[in-house]
């Protein structure tokens, strides 16, 4: 990974835009934009929402219409999953001139509190990855096997793919924007765990810096979980398509 020369180095006036998929997230979502926008009058939030049943969008709505030109939501119209939907909220991201982009679940496992952090960290690197598994992270709430899915899958891409970050599957991020579209979003089409680590790959084989930062996650507030056995299927197989298309010096 290389390192960031110091005319790289930003950013007087730091503006961050926060990208956060949406499905059936009524219980959690409001509470959740407005503690990030009381953060720091320079960050502003693009919801985007799956058509969610439950009403999330219009509470998103509500939410624009009182914080004009901080609040946006991005709505597609059926569930496509959560790798789809960061696609096209990074798509939407990089039309703005905004030079951070981050990501993060709507269900308050990732603390806005810990934003700020990952932020000033992105002032010298390319891309911040908040981090339960290295020294001073931690996971709370969640049962065992929660746990084991978890670390075991990261453990098992990161030998597979011969990358030396700790928490591979976990979706708490800060890109730079050039690093964001450096990564040639259009051809992504993995989900959930292997989203994650796909575009974490993507950064690190085009040589842009990483920074890992540790985090404590925490289970979701409210809702229900939207993990299921396919999206561990599929985050299990698309590691070895990851690994082959490199040692055969191929495109994404």
């Amino acid at each position: 990974m290389r390192q960031v020369a110091p005319d790289e180095r930003p950013i007087d006036r730091i503006g961050l835009l926060v990208v956060i998929p949406t499905y059936n997230e009524r219980d959690n979502i409001g509470t959740l934009v407005e503690t990030v926008l009381a953060l720091d009058a320079r960050y502003a939030i693009l919801v985007v929402d799956d058509s969610s049943p439950d009403g999330t969008g219009p509470i998103v709505a509500e939410l624009a219409a009182r914080f004009p030109g901080r609040v946006e939501l991005l709505t597609r119209d059926r569930k496509q999953g959560i790798g789809r939907a960061y696609v096209a909220g990074f798509a939407r991201a990089l039309e703005t001139d905004v030079p951070l982009i981050a990501q993060m679940d709507a269900d308050h496992s990732h603390q806005p509190s810990d934003l700020a952090r990952l932020v000033a960290a992105a002032e010298t690197t390319e891309l911040v990855l908040a981090s339960r598994y290295i020294e001073g992270g931690a996971t709370l709430g969640w049962p065992w096997h929660r746990r084991l899915i978890s670390r075991a899958g990261g453990l098992y891409a990161g030998v597979i793919l011969s990358v030396p970050i700790k928490d591979l599957t976990g979706g708490f991020k800060v890109w730079r924007r050039a690093t964001l579209a450096g990564i040639e979003l259009d051809s992504i089409h993995s989900d959930g765990y292997c989203f994650q680590i796909e575009t974490t790959y993507r950064a690190l084989r085009k040589g842009f810096a990483v920074e890992q930062i540790p985090i404590t996650f925490t289970d979701r507030v409210a809702g229900k979980s939207k993990l299921s056995r396919r999206v561990v299927i599929e985050a299990a197989l698309m590691v070895w398509r990851l690994r082959f298309r490199q040692l055969l010096g191929r495109p994404w």
